[in-house]
């Protein structure tokens, strides 16, 4: 999804909704074969790095190509060209995300965000939704022996849960960062930061969120909770507290990060560049802070 946003609605910021969501497995068209699907992500993006974390927990990495955008966006968009940590599209040459909008829908005029599913095939975007990506990545490629991150037995909790951490966390420190109006801002910040207080006295009795294993849902936290000290804290002026404060919260931060394979998938010079430079609306100068130090100690907890 969006990393900035493209509507205010009274001061608030409004989330552009996914354009393409076809399924891969539901239809004969759309079948889940190796090397058939492409998925184009940026490293900074909470939204797009949940994907990449799932397709690596998933063992999909053989199955389904990547490629990683520049995190410093201009005014073409999402671009593939050489640096550190990202570099020069090798599924279809695009040097801009925009070329598989176009492809796909050459009327599209919305903002073009990441994830994006693409089929090789077809040669048109499957679903640059990362609620479904996830799930299709579950549902339709997982090998039998990968673990489960939606368990049916907990289908009804986890999707209210999820709802909740989307509402008012994932997208709850855009609504404060966006914010063009003190009052709407201030409304932002409390509800943020009120969910973060009753996640804190979730985890402080379980280990993770539903209890004693790892579902989607804590992938969804992650994402958030990884880039909220260095960015969102300052940036989006997040600021009554850090996650360094919330023992809980913290400690299952760190748990999840030091987890095999996934600190490979947070880059904090890409977060930081991005949202520092990109959002010059909110940062004119685009001078990127040294600080602060990250942090993943080696309690247990």
């Amino acid at each position: 999804m969006a990393q900035f946003p493209n509507e205010s609605d009274g001061g608030s910021f409004k989330r552009q909704e996914d354009a393409f969501r076809r399924i891969v497995g539901a239809s004969e068209d759309l079948p889940a074969l190796p090397g058939r699907y492409h998925l184009y992500i940026s490293l900074a993006c909470p939204w797009a790095c949940r994907t990449l974390i799932v397709r690596k927990l998933l063992g999909l990495q053989d199955s389904i190509g990547v490629s990683i955008a520049d995190p410093v966006r201009d005014d073409l968009g999402w671009a593939f060209r050489e640096g550190a940590g990202h570099g020069p599209d090798e599924a279809e040459g695009f040097q801009y995300l925009s070329e598989a909008y176009k492809a796909t829908d050459p009327g599209f005029d919305g903002r073009v965000t990441v994830p994006v599913l693409w089929d090789r095939l077809e040669k048109k975007i499957v679903n640059n939704s990362e609620d479904d990506i996830c799930r299709m990545f579950q549902t339709a490629f997982a090998p039998p022996e990968a673990p489960n991150l939606f368990p049916p037995q907990l289908a009804t909790e986890q999707d209210a849960l999820s709802q909740f951490l989307y509402e008012k966390v994932n997208n709850g420190v855009y609504l404060a960062g966006f914010a063009t109006e003190q009052a709407v801002y201030e409304k932002a910040v409390l509800e943020l930061f009120a969910a973060l207080d009753e996640l804190e006295r979730r985890l402080s009795t379980q280990r993770y969120l539903l209890g004693d294993r790892i579902v989607e849902s804590d992938w969804r936290l992650f994402c958030t909770l990884v880039r909220f000290d260095e960015v969102y804290h300052g940036h989006f002026k997040c600021n009554l507290k850090r996650i360094l404060d919330y023992p809980a919260l913290h400690r299952h931060l760190c748990d999840l990060y030091r987890l095999p394979g996934i600190a490979e998938t947070v880059d904090f010079d890409h977060i930081k560049r991005h949202y520092y430079i990109t959002h010059d609306d909110i940062n004119p100068t685009r001078i990127v802070p040294v600080g602060p130090a990250v942090i993943f100690g080696d309690e247990e907890g």
